[in-house]
């Protein structure tokens, strides 16, 4: 593992059903910036040293010609691709299946890109410059060198939600601010309360507007590679009768990471705001937060112009 280098993985392989097109590579910055380059821009300025896109293969073609050429004069750029085929072997792929396999499958399909620290986000989601520089300063606390250490920036719920329907958040509990289970749930505002239907079929609960939630910012170190693999293997045989719709997702592994005693993973507040593009709606209001940060000196016009 390098000491003192630091990469952001950015997982940009998800279709975007519900958003109506691959948002990934939407522009929503006065200067045709996307979601993913804010994220880049602020992960360089707290001292990331390089950036991994974890994308489809088709659409490496799109990425080059326009995040990747912006920034790859600035960081090293490497891709690493979510290919379908990539499980253990003996698997038949039902003829069915569309989506990509889920978080935690694509995670691992960048191991061979990743020899160093690394902090995992979505390509589609607004993280803000406080979620940076809390990830990068645990990194800087040393304590991954010698332990499985990994942590999870955590956003008050209030801040992550849409008003134009039910998101999916990872409802977090944690003691001593170590993260005990990780609530993959359905979320959405009915009658002026934050209601959330966990998506095991458990029975709903209302949740408090600062309970903390993961947007898939998550902090690892390499060896978190290895566990994945051996969780995937166990999934498979898990779902072998499933594998039209089932995901193979990150907050999964998490869990069983922490049960197992394989890892800890510590619950990092932060005071970012959220903002993202669940659906088409969601738009403009992205539009008009951008804008208001830029005015407001956060960002500057132009994220990537030289001067």
């Amino acid at each position: 593992m390098e000491k003192g280098k630091m990469t952001l993985l950015v997982m940009a392989a998800g279709m975007g059903s519900r958003f109506g097109g691959l948002k990934q590579i939407e522009p929503f910055g006065p200067s045709g910036e996307f979601l993913t380059d804010y994220s880049v821009y602020d992960a360089i300025k707290v001292g990331f040293t390089k950036v991994v896109f974890i994308i489809k293969e088709e659409n490496l073609q799109d990425f080059k010609d326009t995040i990747g050429k912006r920034i790859e004069q600035i960081i090293p750029v490497e891709y690493a691709f979510q290919k379908q085929t990539e499980i253990p072997k003996g698997i038949e792929i039902p003829q069915e299946r569309e989506k990509p396999w889920g978080t935690a499958h694509a995670i691992l399909c960048a191991k061979d890109k990743i020899n160093e620290n690394f902090v995992c986000i979505n390509a589609d989601d607004f993280y803000g410059y406080d979620a940076f520089k809390t990830a990068a300063d645990f990194l800087r606390k040393g304590k991954t060198s010698t332990t499985n250490q990994y942590a999870l920036v955590g956003y008050n719920i209030e801040n992550t939600l849409t008003e134009n329907g039910s998101v999916k958040r990872g409802i977090c509990k944690s003691k001593n601010n170590y993260l005990t289970e990780l609530i993959e749930s359905k979320v959405e505002r009915i009658n002026g309360k934050i209601e959330a239907k966990p998506l095991n079929g458990s029975p709903s609960f209302s949740v408090d507007k600062n309970t903390l939630v993961s947007m898939n910012m998550l902090v690892f170190t390499p060896s978190i590679f290895s566990y994945i693999e051996n969780q995937m293997n166990q999934f498979f045989q898990t779902h072998a009768d499933d594998l039209t719709t089932c995901e193979f997702l990150i907050p999964d592994v998490l869990s069983s990471a922490i049960s197992d005693g394989y890892a800890t993973v510590e619950v990092l507040p932060t005071t970012a705001k959220w903002i993202g593009v669940t659906y088409k709606e969601d738009t403009e209001p992205v539009v008009k937060a951008l804008r208001k940060m830029i005015e407001e000196g956060e960002y500057p016009e132009n994220l990537w112009k030289r001067s």
